[in-house]
């Protein structure tokens, strides 16, 4: 094999590879003889058939399989002779090979690829971070308290002669028409309706204010132009109501019933499961400020260049969601009033940004032989099934038999697992804080790097495939 290097610019490189015409006749007669073989032909007995009548019907299929193996296996001995670590796929064009299997020439190709970059580690030690930490303090669990027995009211019928009154419920029976026409899914019976709640057509519950059992009323309102069901949306709609039975709340006081009412034995349990949730939530939110951190340090202080098809691989996954988002009016305000020159400056930025983090984790991850075990994938693949109330099992044979989805999985787990190993070597200073201002910044992290262990030659999509745009500039 006959190897030139054609191009040597920065990360990119080139090579023209020619691999004589005798080694492909040898590796095609070879494959023509093991094909003979096996081959069933009608008028001929197994084994006996000529090797013309074989090389007649399938010298040009053998030559592409041939000559696809020979290209593969070439190239990465190209790769391997160099020590050459592809960022991506590298790109492989045929130029000279015969197409027809008459005859066989030289096969000539040619490899193009961009090399992962040469990266010099930051003394971790000298990072100096800052954890901030907030407790859960008694009257947040109080007001929580007190939220919860709002939301279980109990509720006495009214004896007295009144109308309905915001908080109170109206047990209804209800048409619903437009044009005239009753609608599907329009009509009720025995429906309590809570005045003042939401979830409701806007003025259907409000409509009711004043009503007495027995009492029937038409209410007109107009579907959201955003109502589910498509064909009512946008449209006025009118109510027939009739009440039958008027109920009023109460509010249960904060006390061991009402932890009773939950399930558990008391209010101390209520209290305890609030106050654990609450710390876990102000503990998540001091991890993520943590991690934003240290990924905006070591984003200043390493300087290498980045391999130009991740970056342009990582902007138009980018360029995409922006395109999305305007299609769909969610364009956030501010992008919106850019030029799309400016727009697509500022989403580059931050595409590099992502692909250089995204190098740095996996090579720091690399160096140091951080991995992710099965049992750790394991307990992921559990935890993503266990979004699906009912639907574990399928989730999880889902996985199994599509290991490329259990794999997305893994790079949040390794780039954990590499901040966590910086974490312990950088120098992180605690400080207390109030929960309000724990949230006063913006909490969300730029995901750097999620498929840290696919091979080096992967697209960037499986590279960096759980960055996303929202994850810089603005917060979640």
């Amino acid at each position: 094999m006959q190897v030139t290097e054609t191009l040597n610019d920065g990360l990119k490189r080139a090579y023209s590879v020619v691999v004589p015409a005798g080694d492909i006749e040898t590796r095609r007669t070879a494959r023509l003889t093991e094909l003979s073989r096996s081959l069933r032909l009608p008028g001929f007995r197994p084994g006996k058939i000529p090797m013309s009548v074989v090389r007649t019907r399938y010298a040009t299929a053998v030559t592409a399989e041939v000559v696809e193996a020979q290209v593969n296996a070439s190239t990465q001995q190209v790769l391997s002779d160099r020590g050459l670590r592809p960022a991506m796929q590298p790109k492989v064009e045929v130029i000279s090979l015969d197409t027809d299997g008459a005859g066989v020439k030289d096969l000539e190709f040619k490899v193009e690829l961009e090399l992962l970059p040469e990266i010099t580690m930051p003394d971790f030690a000298a990072i100096q971070l800052t954890r901030r930490r907030a407790t859960v303090a008694e009257e947040t669990v109080d007001k929580a308290l007190a939220e919860i027995a709002g939301r279980n009211k109990d509720f006495a019928e009214v004896t007295e002669d009144r109308g309905a009154t915001a908080g109170d419920k109206l047990t209804v029976d209800f048409l619903g028409r437009v044009d005239g026409v009753a609608f599907p899914g329009g009509t009720g019976t025995d429906m309590d309706v809570e005045l003042g709640a939401t979830g409701f057509v806007p003025g259907f519950a409000e409509g009711m204010e004043g009503m007495k059992p027995g009492e029937t009323r038409t209410i007109d309102v107009v579907f959201p132009e955003t109502y589910g069901a498509k064909e009512l949306a946008g449209k006025p709609a009118s109510f027939e109501i009739t009440a039958k039975k008027l109920s009023s709340a109460s509010v249960p006081p904060v006390d061991d019933e009402l932890g009773k009412k939950l399930g558990f034995e008391g209010l101390d349990g209520v209290r305890q499961i609030i106050t654990e949730q609450m710390q876990r939530e102000y503990d998540n939110l001091s991890r993520m400020r943590l991690k934003r951190e240290l990924l905006d340090n070591l984003a200043g202080s390493v300087d290498f260049p980045a391999p130009e098809g991740m970056v342009e691989a990582e902007f138009n996954q980018i360029w995409q969601r922006i395109e999305a988002d305007r299609t769909a009016g969610k364009l956030d305000a501010e992008d919106g009033a850019k030029d799309d020159d400016t727009l697509r400056g500022e989403y580059r930025a931050i595409a590099m940004r992502r692909v250089r983090l995204g190098l740095l984790l996996a090579d720091i991850g690399r160096s140091n032989s951080i991995t992710v075990g099965a049992d750790e994938m394991t307990r992921a693949m559990r935890a993503e099934a266990g979004r699906y109330p009912g639907q574990e099992q399928q989730v999880m044979e889902f996985f199994r038999a599509n290991p490329q989805a259990a794999e997305t999985l893994r790079g949040p787990i390794y780039e954990d697992k590499v901040v966590d190993y910086v974490l312990e070597l950088a120098t992180v200073t605690e400080v207390s804080v109030t929960p309000e201002e724990l949230a006063a910044e913006p909490a969300e992290t730029p995901v750097a790097f999620a498929g840290a262990e696919q091979p080096a030659a992967e697209p960037p999509a499986a590279e960096l495939e759980s960055a996303t745009p929202a994850a810089e500039p603005e917060p979640a």
